[in-house]
């Protein structure tokens, strides 16, 4: 039994795809650029949106810079992945996420290891997911695609 995969539909996958991770960094990067504004940071580093360095502190606003334009950044992009991709918001924010974390690891040149930025990475895409499933179903609710659990 082969595999039969459509040009079509892959082509319109990557597509997709493509404009997620667009998305997900332009969304980043004004984000990071607003709460620089907020905390009155001076210097705004092309790198913050990789930087798992940076040393947990409540009190050290570059810190709290980045733990904030995350979540804020993976909450709008959930909304905004269900206007491109309709019902699969889950599996567009898992993926983008993963290549997140995989240029990430080229940046800085090593794997993240610290708990405190998978714990905030892993805060984020539960709302990613959530945000844009919950979005999603009530634009698409006419149209979405529901499992068919008879063979069962």
């Amino acid at each position: 039994m082969a595999l039969k995969v459509k040009t079509a539909e892959t082509k319109v996958v990557l597509v997709n795809l493509l404009i997620c991770i667009i998305v997900f960094y332009t969304v980043y990067y004004v984000v990071l650029s607003v709460c620089f504004a907020v905390f009155r940071i001076k210097m705004l580093d092309g790198l913050a949106p990789f930087d798992f360095k940076t040393n947990p502190s409540w009190i050290n606003p570059y810190y709290l810079v980045l733990v904030i334009s995350l979540e804020i950044t993976f909450f709008i992009c959930g909304l905004l992945f269900a206007l491109v991709v309709e019902e699969w918001v889950w599996d567009y924010a898992v993926t983008v996420t993963i290549i997140h974390i995989i240029i990430t690891s080229v940046v800085m040149s090593e794997f993240p290891l610290m708990l405190h930025w998978w714990l905030a990475l892993g805060t984020g895409v539960i709302s990613m997911i959530c945000g844009g499933q919950i979005l999603a179903y009530c634009l698409f609710k006419d149209n979405f695609i529901y499992p068919i659990l008879d063979d069962f």
